[in-house]
């Protein structure tokens, strides 16, 4: 990373247009937290992150307003509630909820409290991080008190994105049941982006080998997964090659290093999440895209709707 922005200053250009060059344009669409969970928030949820993304905005400007908006509005509303709660690793709100489902409700209702028409102007994106409570098929949910095999996990998923306004799923099984991985996405068709985190790790080989079995149809890409821009970026070849979409993302324990904003925009992900709207380390990065949407005016492309649910 400090040899990439070492490059772009001795070109004297942002590192986005010394990555992508004058097609670097692409604004990405936020999955931003609202509420955190699992091993980010003392396990207080079994999923580790209930996000939430604007496919209706027409801005990522506008999309960040939206996601003020909303975040407000689920404080208020854990106020209103008397629980306690406080701010999770990743800046979301860190609750207690009876059960997993009760955090989704909650979501909704501050949605919806917001002033949003949930699913149309704003919809739920999970990091389910499987992997976290699940092992050899066998996901143990300690919130709710229940043991299901990989059959009632991925019953137990689209019971979910049938209730609730969800519209992308990330590491929905874990890592070391492929099999479930793959028949999940497949049956998810065209109607869920399937992300792949732990499943996928950065890496091509990997992303290669999973879509061969169609397993999966985005990827997560994560600089510090690799250790390499280089290797991250191969990553993402190879998912463009797959036709499957991409996320950069930042990880828990982060600093204000904003370096993976322009990895976004450069190459032209279309999907960035760096965790809530909370926390400097957090905040830096999405006012670095403000400030280039600033910068590039109408030579920006907002990634919008169009980025989710579909192959690029």
């Amino acid at each position: 990373m400090a040899v990439a922005q070492a490059a772009a200053a001795a070109h004297a250009v942002p590192l986005y247009h010394y990555l992508g060059g004058a097609d670097a344009t692409l604004l990405p669409l936020p999955q931003i937290q609202i509420f955190g969970g699992g091993a980010h928030a003392g396990r207080r949820t079994d999923v580790q992150d209930f996000m939430i993304v604007c496919p209706g905005a027409k801005s990522f400007s506008q999309a960040i307003e939206w996601t003020a908006e909303v975040y407000r509005h689920a404080g208020l509303l854990m106020q209103q509630r008397g629980a306690s709660f406080g701010v999770a690793d990743e800046g979301g709100w860190w609750p207690v909820f009876n059960s997993n489902e009760h955090a989704l409700e909650s979501l909704v209702i501050a949605i919806e409290r917001a002033g949003f028409v949930p699913g149309e102007q704003v919809a739920i994106a999970l990091d389910v991080a499987a992997s976290e409570f699940g092992q050899g098929g066998q996901y143990k949910l300690g919130l709710d008190k229940r043991t299901l095999d990989t059959d009632g996990m991925i019953e137990l998923l689209f019971r979910w994105t049938e209730k609730f306004p969800i519209v992308s799923l990330e590491d929905p099984l874990a890592e070391d049941d492929p099999e479930g991985f793959a028949r999940f996405t497949q049956a998810a068709g065209a109607k869920l982006q399937v992300v792949g985190d732990d499943f996928l790790v950065s890496s091509a080989p990997l992303v290669r080998e999973a879509a061969a079995a169609g397993a999966a149809n985005c990827v997560l890409l994560k600089p510090n997964q690799r250790g390499t821009l280089t290797e991250t970026l191969q990553c993402w070849h190879a998912a463009r090659a797959a036709r499957y979409a991409g996320i950069v993302s930042a990880r828990s324990g982060e600093t204000e290093d904003t370096t993976i904003v322009h990895l976004a925009i450069g190459w032209q992900v279309g999907q960035l999440k760096v965790g809530s709207f909370a926390r400097s380390e957090r905040m830096a990065k999405w006012n670095e895209v403000l400030r280039v949407e600033e910068r590039l005016g109408a030579r920006g492309r907002f990634a919008g709707a169009g980025v989710l649910g579909r192959t690029l």
